[in-house]
């Protein structure tokens, strides 16, 4: 499970980057999502690393969204 929640992180991180493209910020709503389902994975198998990935790719998302103005 702390690989699979690893796995995501990754996943997340390169979903992240294509969000920051501009005109493809909105590709954060389906990843910020793909990234929570890793932090639950690594919460359960308590892997810090699959944690740690996770927060900071959904901190960063949200960042992102905001700035973009999809949080209002």
């Amino acid at each position: 499970m702390g690989t699979i929640s690893v796995i995501f992180g990754v996943l997340s991180v390169l979903g992240m980057l294509l969000g920051f493209i501009p005109l493809l910020g909105w590709f954060n709503w389906f990843n910020i999502p793909f990234a929570v389902v890793g932090l639950i994975l690594a919460l359960i198998s308590n892997s810090r690393n699959g944690k740690i990935l996770n927060i900071v790719v959904i901190i960063i998302g949200i960042i992102r969204l905001f700035l973009g103005g999809g949080i209002i």
